[in-house]
């Protein structure tokens, strides 16, 4: 691969702007809209105005840095992928200034040249006229969900905006009308000196990239200021070019209801976009263990994975995680009425990495119009957890399940109940020792289970527990009932014995953030009362138990106790699972290379 191929240049404000009369500047459709506001906007003029004062005084600054721009050049345009706001709003400054030199009834030397400065800085100039035409600016923004693109053109070309106006080009291009007007009225000689720092002395840095990737690349390293550009808006641009004015109009539109309603559920669309890569891999049957990037895949040639279509595909599967982050049900999910449906969900939720994720949004998605699906759909989940669950402890890494996981997705798109192994290897031997020998190791593993799946068995034990009728609060932390801290006057018992168990799963509990702080390193009967006031059974119960104290015979009964019911229910909801009478599904979904072939074979009649 030939070494990409990247120019910097310092430049003043006005070399650069000025440049725009060779390859102009250009906001393409994927950037955010514009969103600077009073505050960058007055610490801009007021920087700048502080560097044009000290700029005078003796061993003064000689330049003010403003920053890095990165571009790469398309079509004959610069296309900005860093830099957009700063650039936006110098010229905005600019025009304001404009405006202001040009409605002086005096003008001075100063007037007239700082007007022929600007002038080619906003407008293209003609070459063997030297007249300007006020409708061709040099800069301009194609940004899909901006709809102030056209009042930045008029202000450009006018000078004007309304004061009443609430878009941000507008607001910006007052403020700066003002904070002109003030400095120039409280200080006229030294206007002039702020307009010259602002032209001549400002500098930029920019990075032009011969290419879209490598200067996406550069941004996203450079990038400290906020949230680099995602994929997804990328595949916004992708899809908006594809369309006719009245299918743009109606993407964006769409466009903008996702990004409102994934915000809602604190699900971006870019996860939207990978979690539904893997159920595009799914459907061709692709079980390679190796994850694409998601801009390779969904930009792969000859594949037409961007569509409006994958947008509707997007806001159906947003459904699933407006229950699963919002742990409640939704009026347009019949299913999530089902408590113990969001129960598990909320225990899956709690899994070390985001593996559970897939076959869950797939199986959705597959599925989730069939009037058996809150049935088939609880099943599969509890099968899943413990799946899941039992791998981790066994071997807590990714690739424990990846592979299975994989295999697992693209069965789900042919069936609704995909066979996988789930639960405790039953080893196949009659010696009395090796079996004593398993039972205290997968005991042991329950007993003292890898923290990072903690939550997810305390949130199970919590929810099975009977009066548990709603939803464990959001915020709650794991308390531990014998107390962390080791007093000896208050046990007799050996600490370094106590501090074996401290951390057994029967010694801990879920319990909210603000009891537990106030319960503190306390012994048992101090925190008894702060279990009754918990929302959650299981504390509440213990809260109002008989038990006057607590201690390490305790944690070993609630060990062997919570063992005992762990396995059984395992063992039963795998049981449930697996003794369903398995009914075919409809015909298996063609991989996209397989419709292409059934869509030509009937294109020529030889089949229907």
């Amino acid at each position: 691969m030939a070494a990409a191929n990247i120019n910097v240049n310092k430049q003043t404000v006005l070399q650069l702007l000025t440049s725009g009369q060779e390859v102009p500047f250009v906001i393409p459709e994927y950037q955010r809209p514009y969103s600077w506001s009073d505050d960058e906007i007055c610490t801009l003029f007021d920087d700048i105005w502080g560097f044009s004062i000290d700029r005078t005084q003796p061993n003064g600054a000689n330049s003010y840095f403003l920053g890095c721009v990165v571009s790469y050049t398309e079509n004959g345009e610069k296309q900005i992928i860093d830099g957009q706001q700063r650039i936006t709003s110098l010229v905005l400054l600019l025009r304001a200034v404009f405006a202001m030199l040009e409605n002086e009834e005096t003008k001075s030397d100063e007037v007239q040249n700082f007007i022929r400065e600007i002038t080619p800085a906003i407008w293209k100039k003609d070459e063997m006229t030297g007249k300007v035409n006020r409708k061709q600016m040099l800069l301009r923004s194609e940004v899909v969900t901006d709809s102030g693109n056209e009042l930045l053109r008029n202000i450009l070309e006018t000078g004007k905006a309304d004061p009443k106006a609430t878009d941000n080009y507008s607001k910006n291009f007052n403020k700066f009308i003002e904070l002109y007007t003030d400095k120039a009225q409280n200080s006229p000689h030294q206007i002039f000196q702020f307009i010259l720092a602002l032209l001549k002395y400002t500098i930029l840095l920019p990075i032009d990239a011969d290419d879209q990737e490598t200067a996406l690349t550069i941004f996203n390293t450079l990038n400290n200021r906020g949230l680099p550009l995602s994929d997804a808006d990328i595949f916004k641009s992708h899809i908006y070019k594809s369309l006719d004015e009245a299918g743009k109009k109606d993407f964006i539109n769409k466009w903008k209801k996702l990004e409102n309603d994934s915000a809602k559920v604190s699900e971006s669309i870019q996860s939207l976009f990978y979690y539904h890569m893997f159920y595009l891999r799914a459907k061709d049957n692709d079980v390679k263990t190796t994850t694409p990037g998601v801009r390779k895949y969904y930009q792969e040639k000859g594949k037409n994975r961007l569509s409006v279509k994958i947008i509707d595909e997007l806001a159906d599967s947003l459904h699933l995680w407006e229950v699963v982050n919002g742990r409640e049900s939704i009026n347009t999910e019949v299913w999530s009425q089902n408590m113990d449906i969001r129960k598990i969900l909320d225990c899956l939720s709690s899994y070390s990495n985001e593996f559970w994720k897939y076959p869950v949004s797939i199986f959705y998605m597959q599925y989730k119009d069939r009037e058996d699906f809150e049935e088939i759909f609880l099943k599969f989940l509890r099968k899943l957890y413990v799946m899941l669950l039992i791998r981790f402890l066994e071997a807590p890494t990714i690739s424990a399940v990846k592979g299975d996981i994989l295999k697992l997705n693209a069965q789900i798109i042919n069936t609704s109940h995909p066979v996988f192994a789930a639960g405790f290897e039953e080893k196949k031997t009659e010696d009395e020792y090796e079996l004593q020998a398993e039972k205290v190791r997968t005991d042991n593993l329950l007993i003292k289970p890898n923290r990072k799946v903690e939550r997810m068995i305390l949130k199970l034990l919590a929810y099975k527990e009977e009066k548990q009728e709603d939803m464990l609060p959001s915020y709650w932390e794991i308390e531990h009932i014998f107390p962390q801290t080791w007093d000896s006057k208050y046990y007799t018992f050996d600490e370094d014995e106590a501090n074996e168990k401290l951390e057994h799963i029967g010694n801990k509990l879920p319990l909210e953030k603000k009891l537990n702080i106030s319960a503190s390193n306390n012994y048992f009967d101090k925190k008894k009362g702060k279990y009754k006031e918990s929302t959650i059974a299981i504390c509440k119960k213990l809260g109002n138990s008989s038990l006057g104290e607590w201690d390490l015979a305790n944690i070993v009964t609630n060990d062997e106790k919570i063992c005992t019911h762990l396995k059984n229910l395992f063992k039963k909801w795998v049981g449930e699972y697996d003794q369903v009478e398995v009914t075919p599904d409809a015909s298996p979904v063609p991989t996209a290379e397989e419709q292409a072939m059934i869509d030509m074979l009937r294109s020529k009649g030889l089949i229907k």
